[in-house]
């Protein structure tokens, strides 16, 4: 179904894009979410990684990647480009310290929790935090990581075998565990 509506899509038959939109728009928003930690910009940068998309179509070549890292890239490329042309509001190495008052989670006991998770990310190198993004929560291959980063599929695994090997000493097992699942 996917591969017939790209086809569609790329023969100028672009109503069928919305197909492919409804698919992926959940998991590239909490992508750019989790990167940006703000509601209206992760909104923003999802449109405009789909309109991206839309707007490239064409382009897409399944020989080179899948649809879904394509996409990805094309998110990751649209939070760079973001900071890139915003460094005077802020950083993105710095992005991990911005909350979001509209957080999701009402228990005060899990929001301590996510917290402690986000001030762990905030440690992590950014590569090993994108690496844990992708893998964790866009559930990625490491084949699919490292096509989306730009990196070799071993430095990638290495990549997140050093995070988990560190998470699993300096967390209880229950909140490596929340780490793990809180998608």
């Amino acid at each position: 179904m996917e591969n017939q509506c790209i086809e569609a899509c790329q023969r100028g038959e672009l109503n069928t894009f919305g197909t492919l939109y409804e698919k992926y728009v959940k998991n590239i928003y909490q992508f750019i979410y989790f990167k940006v930690h703000q509601k209206e910009l992760a909104e923003d940068l999802t449109s405009t990684t789909f309109m991206k998309a839309l707007k490239n179509i064409k382009n897409f070549n399944r020989e080179k990647a899948s649809f879904k890292t394509w996409l990805y890239q094309i998110a990751r490329n649209a939070v760079i480009d973001h900071y890139r042309s915003n460094k005077q509001t802020s950083d993105l190495e710095d992005a991990w310290g911005v909350s979001d008052d509209t957080n999701i989670e009402r228990d005060t006991d899990f929001k301590m929790k996510i917290e402690a998770v986000q001030e762990y990310m905030k440690k992590l190198k950014p590569e090993q935090r994108e690496v844990i993004l992708l893998r964790v929560w866009g559930e990625h291959s490491f084949k699919e990581v490292a096509q989306i980063m730009g990196k070799t599929e071993a430095s990638c695994k290495m990549s997140f075998k050093r995070v988990m090997v560190k998470l699993n000493k300096d967390f209880t097992p229950l909140l490596a565990l929340l780490l793990l699942l809180n998608k």
